[in-house]
């Protein structure tokens, strides 16, 4: 608080104080009172108000610099009312009150909210698990009862079987830390399972696969590393022109090993790259072809940072799209040493 405005907010007593010496000086002269009288009166006048200032604005320049600093330098704003001690003049001590009383309320509302999330992500978990049953239960019968009809049916159910895993994923992506087991694993071997996953679709898009460099060994959850897989699989699927190639190729480095996808699709504009993995972002593509929800590639993002591991995306339009996912080295000895 800087002690100008200080003096600004206290114009009215400054006024008030100068009137009234002015009008003692008057009256005092009037009864003949000698000069000497009469300063010493304007002194203590002058002095007591500065004292009496002085003594305010050291208490409030204290209360609020505090609050200022504070402020600047909490990460979470709200947590304010916490840092502060209680002051002891009027004004700030309603303010605390008032402070408190409205982070209190704040706090309560947050919880009441809380729990109804809490309890909306359990509710969807739970039905994501349930519902896989009767998916499983159509495929099955498809599989039993082949025919043109079932043949378009099994690539729907497939279809929901994808965004009901998307939906379970998106539920758990604010609280990831209880869902997750970093081990070694052979990407070769995960590829070959995120393949095989959607292996029915790519063959009828008669995808050629290449794969080089594979057999290297990373740290990552093999369920999250094989959704982020499956994402890149579908979106390459989706945005596919002609026939499909995908390219899975593997770079070890000193402390590094890069996965790359690469494909043969439509691409994405300058203008978008460097939003794919906003939520809800679907973009020029996604909007042309109605086919993108814009909640894959966050999701996939997300999971990525969790594990230690970086995704990264470049593209050409009408050339096609790299996807990469860096495994860090010294994060693999981390985790496998837990």
């Amino acid at each position: 608080m800087k002690i100008i405005d200080f003096l600004k907010d206290k114009v009215t007593f400054i006024i008030s104080v100068v009137f009234i010496t002015v009008f003692e000086t008057v009256i005092l002269w009037a009864f003949n009172l000698n000069r000497y009288g009469i300063t010493i009166i304007i002194v203590i006048n002058i002095l007591g108000m500065f004292i009496v200032l002085s003594l305010e604005y050291v208490k409030k320049w204290h209360f609020y610099n505090e609050i200022i600093a504070n402020n600047e330098s909490l990460d979470k704003n709200y947590l304010l009312s916490e840092m502060l001690d209680r002051p002891n003049f009027l004004e700030g001590k309603i303010f605390y009150d008032t402070l408190k009383l409205a982070n209190k309320s704040m706090n309560d509302e947050i919880l009441k909210y809380k729990i109804f999330a809490e309890e909306y992500k359990e509710y969807i978990e739970t039905w994501v698990h349930e519902i896989k049953t009767p998916i499983a239960s159509s495929m099955l019968i498809v599989e039993n009862n082949k025919n043109e009809i079932t043949e378009s049916l099994s690539e729907e159910i497939e279809k929901i079987d994808s965004f009901v895993e998307q939906a379970l994923y998106y539920s758990k992506v604010s609280n990831l830390e209880n869902d997750y087991i970093i081990k070694g694993i052979n990407l070769e071997d995960i590829v070959n399972e995120a393949i095989k996953k959607h292996s029915k679709v790519l063959i009828e898009n008669r995808t050629k696969i290449t794969k080089d460099n594979l057999d290297v060994l990373v740290y990552a959850d093999i369920k999250w590393l094989k959704f982020i897989l499956g994402q890149i699989i579908e979106n390459s699927i989706k945005y596919k022109q002609e026939k499909l190639i995908l390219i899975f190729s593997a770079k070890e480095m000193e402390n590094k090993v890069i996965l790359s996808i690469k494909d043969n699709g439509i691409g994405i504009s300058d203008r978008d790259i460097g939003r794919v993995f906003k939520k809800g972002f679907t973009g020029e593509n996604g909007r042309k072809f109605k086919k993108s929800t814009g909640i894959g590639l966050y999701i996939c993002d997300k999971l990525c940072k969790k594990m230690g591991q970086r995704i990264d995306i470049q593209s050409d339009i009408n050339i096609g799209t790299t996807v990469s996912i860096t495994f860090p080295k010294n994060k693999m000895m981390d985790f496998g040493e837990s």
